[in-house]
C-alpha cells in the first residue's frame, strides 16, 4: 500500500522526488496560497526562483507570462501577496518569483508536483492519492536572514499535517508527527499562525489579509498541479 512521507525543504525534495508518485509543496505564507487562489480562478502560475530582475524579465517573456512584482504588493499589481490575486482573470499566465515555494516546485524531477496549503488540503490530498503511489509532503519553511539556512515554519508544518491527515494513508514516522501536530492544533490553528513569527511579520507589514486568506481551511476545491512549467487547477 502507498505510504505518505514528510521532510523539509530542498533536501526533502531531493530525498523523495525519484521515489514517490507525487510531491506536495507546502508554502502557506504565501506561495502555495497564492497559487491556490490564482488557479482556482482559472489562471496559470509559472514558478520562478527569486533572483535578479533581468533574468526574471527574460524568463517571463520566454514563458509567455506576465511577471509579478518582485516585492509583495497589494492593489492593482500582481505579487506574492494572495490578496493581490483575488481578482486575477481566468487565462492569465503569471510568473511568480518566490524564494521557497517556487524553487522547490522546480526541483520535482519526474514526480507529479502539487502546491498544497490549508485552503486546499483535502483537494490536493485527493488528487495526489489518486496517482496510486507514495506521496511526499514537503513543508517549505523559511530562510534565516543571517545565513540563509532553513527555518522550519509552523504554518508550513500545520499545512503539511492537514494534507497528511486528509491523505488517509499509512504514514512514515516523520509524517505521523506532522499529522499529529495538526490534530493537536486544529481547533485554534488560525490563532497559532497569526501569532507565529511569519504571521506577525506579515501583519506588521500591513498584509494581515494575506494571513486571513491563508488560514481559510478547505475554502478551495482546486488542486494546483505543475504541468509544462506552470501550475493549473
Amino acid at each position: 500500500m502507498p505510504v505518505a512521507h514528510c521532510e523539509w525543504g530542498p533536501n526533502g525534495v531531493l530525498a523523495f522526488r525519484d521515489r514517490v508518485a507525487a510531491l506536495v509543496i507546502v508554502d502557506v505564507l504565501s506561495f502555495s496560497t497564492a497559487v491556490d487562489i490564482s488557479t482556482a480562478r482559472g489562471a496559470q502560475i509559472v514558478p520562478f526562483p527569486l533572483g535578479d530582475q533581468v533574468s526574471a524579465d527574460e524568463a517571463a517573456k520566454a514563458a509567455g507570462a506576465v511577471l509579478a512584482s518582485p516585492k509583495r504588493a497589494a492593489g492593482g499589481q500582481y505579487s506574492l501577496s494572495p490578496a493581490s490575486l483575488q481578482t486575477i482573470a481566468s487565462g492569465t499566465r503569471l510568473m511568480l518569483p518566490s524564494p521557497n515555494g517556487s524553487r522547490l516546485s522546480l526541483m520535482g524531477g519526474s514526480a507529479a508536483v502539487f502546491a498544497g496549503c490549508l485552503r486546499n488540503a483535502r483537494a490536493v490530498a485527493q488528487a495526489a492519492r489518486a496517482l496510486g503511489g507514495d506521496v511526499a509532503v514537503i513543508p517549505a519553511g523559511e530562510r534565516w536572514r543571517s545565513d540563509d539556512s532553513l527555518r522550519p515554519a509552523i504554518e508550513d508544518l500545520l499545512g503539511a499535517g492537514a494534507i497528511l491527515d486528509a491523505l488517509d494513508l499509512p504514514l512514515s514516522p516523520e509524517a505521523r508527527v506532522a499529522r499529529d501536530v495538526w490534530l493537536g492544533a486544529r481547533d485554534d490553528f488560525a490563532d497559532v499562525i497569526r501569532a507565529s513569527l511569519s504571521g506577525q511579520e506579515l501583519i506588521g507589514r500591513d498584509f494581515a489579509q494575506d494571513v486571513e486568506l491563508a488560514v481559510a481551511s478547505d475554502a478551495s476545491h482546486a488542486a494546483p498541479r505543475l504541468r509544462d512549467g506552470a501550475y493549473s487547477a
